[in-house]
């Protein structure tokens, strides 16, 4: 009995820290208006001719944070974005209790960009220099497995530049 108790608590304790060792980096930040920083972004974007990429999430979302760390660590996909985009987390947050004015600023977020939300988390908005949107890519056709597929993802980017779209 005793030594079964011992094995349980190491295999807890191990898988604890395996879990905290691979724990994906939180990218949005929680208490900023998400309309000003779609404003600083298209900002940004038309003084660099570029357009700017919202992906809409959470720090609640695990697939979301699995998007952020994939891009990251891919060159190839990190490059097109840094040469094209301005790329910003824009936090989506479902609960109801954070306030009627939290809840407003949401919603008229989630109405500047299109009503995004319908297509699951993380969801990606493209907006021209201007602000228009021009692009909402589910996130669902970019993913394979437990991750997204590289050629997808790269693929959905290349058509959204600016070049690809202004052609």
């Amino acid at each position: 009995m005793r030594r079964t108790i011992i094995i349980s608590f190491l295999a807890v304790f191990m898988a604890m820290t395996v879990n905290a060792q691979t724990a994906l980096k939180k990218v949005y930040d929680e208490n900023i208006n998400p309309i000003e920083q779609i404003d600083q972004a298209l900002a940004k974007a038309k003084s660099e001719g570029k357009f700017v990429v919202c992906q809409v999430g959470g720090n609640w979302c695990s697939w979301c944070l699995r998007f952020a760390d994939f891009i990251t660590n891919d060159s190839a996909i990190s490059n097109i974005i840094s040469q094209n985009f301005v790329y910003i987390h824009v936090n989506y947050n479902p609960r109801k209790s954070d306030g009627e004015e939290k809840k407003m600023i949401t919603k008229k977020m989630l109405e500047r960009l299109n009503n995004p939300a319908r297509f699951g988390f993380p969801v990606f908005v493209v907006l021209d220099e201007d602000g228009k949107v021009i692009h909402t890519q589910d996130s669902s056709f970019l993913e394979e497995g437990q991750g997204y597929n590289k050629e997808k993802v790269l693929r959905f980017f290349k058509n959204w530049t600016p070049k690809a779209v202004k052609q």
